[in-house]
């Protein structure tokens, strides 16, 4: 520790390297949970396989649970959209960005993952209901939206060494996802990327914040070091 006199006050400086260590330390804690919570995202993007498997056995009957808008017979697709998929390219294109995005935010813990998911599902599924246009929707593209919005938001909101880290992951690999928000083809549901997006940002607000929570050990406590 280092001691400055200006002026008759004396300032306290924290040596950097101390700094620095702390900083080191915190990421590493962040790898180590992300290898913790890697077998729940596996087993998270494994049920959306077999749930895509079991549909095209049945003869794709599972696609009647998407969202059709302003359908009656529709409403329980606005729960159910996100984890159907019409083809192997549509899940197998969903659900490498769908994972890494998964494991980031069950960084936050397990009860904060399901807060998440279950806003991000039911606030674009319902909006998708009401203003969609007529077709079925289906596919994780909302929700992946959703979980980068929520990143990106929790990481402004709450400004730490490891959600800064996380956004700039999100931002360098996932940048792109930015122009999902345009339409672009008139058979892909651009309202999903786009309710996904806005709901991921009221989940911000809404589940519990990021780094702050602890459940079971899922979420370990990377609030300390602010900057």
């Amino acid at each position: 520790m280092k001691t400055l006199s200006l002026k008759g006050k004396y300032i306290r400086l924290r040596a950097p390297i101390a700094d620095m260590n702390e900083i080191i330390n915190q990421l590493y804690q962040t790898v180590m949970l992300a290898q913790k919570v890697l077998p729940f995202a596996l087993e998270f993007i494994g049920a959306l396989y077999i749930i895509f498997i079991l549909n095209k056995f049945s003869g794709n009957i599972l696609s009647l649970l998407s969202v059709y808008p302003r359908k009656l017979i529709s409403i329980p697709g606005i729960a159910l959209y996100s984890y159907i998929h019409q083809d192997f390219n549509h899940i197998f294109f969903n659900s490498i960005p769908l994972f890494i995005l998964t494991i980031l935010v069950l960084l936050s813990g397990l009860q904060t993952f399901v807060c998440v998911t279950l806003t991000v599902t039911l606030l674009s599924g319902l909006a998708i209901w009401l203003l969609g246009r007529r077709g079925f929707h289906l596919g994780a593209s909302g929700l992946i939206m959703g979980y980068w919005s929520y990143l990106l938001m929790s990481a402004y909101r709450h400004t730490t060494v490891v959600s800064i880290a996380l956004a700039f992951i999100c931002v360098y690999y996932f940048g792109s996802l930015l122009f999902h928000l345009i339409p672009q083809n008139v058979k892909t549901s651009w309202e999903a990327h786009v309710y996904g997006f806005f709901a991921g940002l009221i989940a911000s607000y809404i589940c519990p914040s990021l780094f702050c929570e602890k459940l079971s050990g899922f979420c370990y406590q990377l609030h300390q070091i602010t900057i």
